[in-house]
Order: C-alpha cells, then structure tokens, then sequence
C-alpha cells in the first residue's frame, strides 16, 4: 500500500520513525490516528518510543529484521524495550549520534559512511547481520537520508549515477531507482518511510513521484 499523507506534520517522515518488516517504531507524542495509518499501510505492529529521550527516532537509529543499531546515548529502559520486542541491539562505537542518517539498511546489505570506523562497521554487520560497504552517496555522507531501502527496492536521491545506482543494488540485493518526494525533495531517506508491504510519503508529493516510488520500491504487481 503506497499514501500521500501528513504523519509529523512536516515531510521528515523517516527523522522521526523507524520502520521494519514487522514493526514501526514512533514518538510517544504521534497522535493514535496517525498510528493507525502506519498499521493500516505499512501492515506492522506500532511501538511508541524515544532514542536517547528524543523523538527523533529514524535520525537516531537504523533497524532490520535481525536487529537495531542506536545512538551511544540511548537510554537503558529504552534498549531493554527493544530487546523485549525481540531485537537485538547495540550502540554505535564513536562519537556519531544520528546513526539513522548515516547508514542505509536492509535484511540483504548496509551502505555505512565512510567516516565510520572498522570497529562501527563491525558492530553494524554483527547486529543487523548483513555485510557493510561504506560509500558517500552523491558526495554526501548522509546515506540514510538520501536511500530508502526494503528487502523489495530502494528508492534514491534523484541526483545519484548509474554507478551508486549499481553499488546499491548489489549491497542491498534488490533493484532500485532514484526519485524524489515532497515536490522535489532529494532527501528520500527523511521524508519516506517503507517497508516491503508500503510506503507513507510526504504529502505534497506529487503524482509523478509517487508512480516513481510504487515502481522502485517494487510494488507494481501488488494490490493497492
């Protein structure tokens, strides 16, 4: 199921929620209707939470079936919170707290920032149990947030080469594309959040945008 709608009330959708296959992990302060569009559209169980106390949980943690990566300062009831939803989690070694904006993830692959140390890289691949390949995306470090990725597709910063085109889809396993949402927004990563049964997009995003995402996300053949 792919929608158009208001969620945070700016289009930083993927700043503050964190999707899997099997869950969404949002702000304590997101409204319950909202919540249940989430369910509805993504097809997932909804868990209010915080990273570190914020709720700037997509910004501040990257997640897959397998596991959780969090920001070092994450709270001790909020990692046992998650350890009782079945995940395995583990803090990111250094100084980088937006974790979510610097690694892209699925159950198949990560692409991790380049800054990142092989100690950091070690403990992503351990948690999320996927091999890790660092790249700048576009000339930025931010991969997170120019790269939604599900174990279906990915969708890209419409700025991205052929060449990252590749990279990502051999790393992740699943084809993709680039594209933007929000009426030209290249940050696809923030203001997108999916998993490999939807997709929830910013709400000015147009109709040309939204066929670009139902496409490289690989829901063509689904039922919407």
């Amino acid at each position: 199921m792919l929608k158009r709608v208001d969620i945070v009330g700016n289009p930083n959708l993927g700043v503050f929620i964190l999707t899997t296959d099997d869950m969404a992990i949002v702000p304590y302060t997101l409204l319950d209707e909202k919540a249940d569009i989430i369910k509805e559209t993504l097809d997932v169980d909804v868990v209010k939470s915080s990273i570190s106390g914020s709720s700037l949980i997509g910004s501040l943690a990257v997640a897959n079936s397998n596991g959780i990566v969090v920001s070092p300062h994450v709270l001790d009831r909020e990692i046992e919170q998650f350890e009782k939803l079945g995940l395995k989690v583990a803090t990111l070694p250094g100084q980088y707290t937006a974790v979510g904006n610097i690694i892209a993830a699925n159950d198949n692959g990560a692409i991790v920032s380049p800054f990142l140390e092989e100690e950091a890289i070690e403990v992503i691949e351990e948690t999320l149990d996927v091999d890790a390949k660092s790249s700048s995306i576009v000339g930025s470090d931010i991969i997170g947030s120019l790269i939604t990725v599900t174990n279906k597709g990915f969708l890209m910063s419409n700025q991205a080469v052929n060449s990252e085109i590749n990279f990502a889809q051999e790393v992740f396993g699943v084809e993709g594309d680039i594209g933007t949402v929000g009426k030209g927004i290249p940050l696809v990563g923030a203001c997108v959040i999916s998993n490999s049964n939807g997709a929830i997009v910013a709400k000015d995003s147009t109709g040309p945008e939204m066929a670009r995402v139902e496409e490289a996300l690989g829901f063509l053949d689904d039922d919407f």
